[in-house]
């Protein structure tokens, strides 16, 4: 059975990092594209970051772009955010998620697969 689990979340004042990882199991991860999407209250998921099955190509919402990093580790299984400079208003419940298709992923924003999330609170 695929499952994606997320770790790595927690409480920062603004300014700091926080690496969030996702686990991968059931699935080969070498074939899908992955990524992170998050919720904050109140608001619709939205795609954060995504990156192509070769690593050759990602995508940032605008929001992120400099601040975060994407990468994976496909002999691990792992995929992970790097998140720097965070800002309150990226408190949200963070999301890994996998797609078979990275142009659906990385363009349209749709995925297949989602983690149960990690909580994200950037607060002084």
């Amino acid at each position: 059975q695929l499952q994606l689990v997320e770790s790595g979340g927690g409480l920062v004042q603004p300014g700091a990092s926080l690496r969030l990882s996702c686990a991968a199991s059931g699935f080969t991860l070498d074939y899908a594209a992955i990524g992170w999407f998050r919720q904050a209250p109140g608001k619709e998921r939205e795609g954060v970051s995504c990156m192509a099955n070769s690593g050759d190509s990602t995508n940032y919402a605008d929001s992120v772009k400099g601040r975060f990093t994407i990468s994976r580790d496909n002999a691990k299984k792992t995929v992970y955010l790097q998140m720097n400079s965070l800002k309150p208003e990226d408190t949200a419940i963070y999301y890994c998620v996998a797609a078979r298709d990275f142009f659906r992923l990385c363009n349209l924003w749709e995925y297949d697969y989602s983690g149960q999330g990690t909580q994200v609170t950037v607060s002084s």
